[in-house]
């Protein structure tokens, strides 16, 4: 399966993923120091649900198409994601580094990082107009490590690797691990793809045993054809207080819509 981003863009995975982002960066908005983002594998930044990638597997139809209408009182960071979506335009939607880049405030920094020269170039011009964000092409795992901790002592940092190589989730966890190392106190959102729970438990415990002090999952599941992208985690290290609690009002509002079942677990740490 290939998981770049364009083929998923607009997903149940997607969608979960960025409610999980905005919500975290909701919080770090809260206090007026700033905070700097760090998105280790960021894509082109906005993506067209109608081109040659998203129809090949049509999944944004069964994700954020069935959130796309949601109105009424919800929480903040659902009516945030959802106003976000709708300010990009109709079958378009907006991958993390624009997430980001539109909730930071004037003194935050975003440092979005891709590999692939074509994806680079569209990212570019998507941050373009944004002056606090700045694209990086380079090895996002490198990069991350070589820029964490930021000056701002405040921040997250998002990994989403696309899943090209058999040792994933060993550079993953390594990453992590020593990334938490160097900035301990940082929110680290990681997203994984779930071949098997088995393995998704050993990564997890490999980016334990670094010694954090807390750390949950959030992990979605949905019925999909064979060879289709049918499950996915999200790793959050030092998730913000209140975030659980969050994401579980979340997560019980739109997991009927999205036909899935969404688990928030406590790994260590728990509130």
């Amino acid at each position: 399966m290939n998981y770049r981003h364009g083929y998923h863009a607009g997903n149940f995975a997607d969608v979960v993923k960025h409610l999980a982002l905005v919500a975290i960066l909701l919080h770090l908005r809260k206090k007026d120091t700033a905070f700097t983002v760090v998105d280790s594998h960021a894509g082109r930044g906005i993506y067209d649900l109608s081109g040659q990638q998203a129809c090949k597997t049509a999944e944004a139809k069964n994700g954020i198409g069935q959130l796309a209408e949601l109105s009424g009182d919800m929480p903040q960071a659902l009516a945030s994601y959802l106003s976000l979506v709708r300010e990009i335009g109709r079958g378009q939607y907006p991958g993390s580094p624009l997430v980001i880049a539109k909730l930071l405030r004037a003194r935050d920094r975003l440092i979005a990082i891709e590999k692939h020269p074509e994806e680079f170039a569209i990212l570019q011009q998507t941050l373009g107009p944004f002056r606090q964000a700045v694209a990086e092409c380079g090895d996002g795992y490198a990069r991350t490590l070589k820029l964490v901790p930021p000056t701002s002592r405040r921040g997250l940092v998002l990994i989403d690797p696309p899943f090209e190589s058999q040792d994933e989730f060993s550079v993953l966890a390594r990453t992590v691990r020593e990334a938490a190392r160097k900035f301990a106190t940082g929110i680290y959102l990681v997203w994984y793809a779930m071949k098997s729970q088995a393995e998704a438990d050993a990564f997890c415990g490999e980016v334990l045993a670094g010694g954090l002090a807390k750390a949950m999952t959030i992990e979605t599941a949905i019925s999909a054809a064979p060879g289709k992208l049918a499950r996915a985690g999200l790793l959050i290290v030092n998730p913000p207080y209140g975030f659980a609690a969050v994401f579980h009002d979340i997560g019980a509002l739109i997991a009927p819509l999205l036909q899935a079942s969404i688990k928030c677990t406590w790994l260590i740490g728990e509130e």
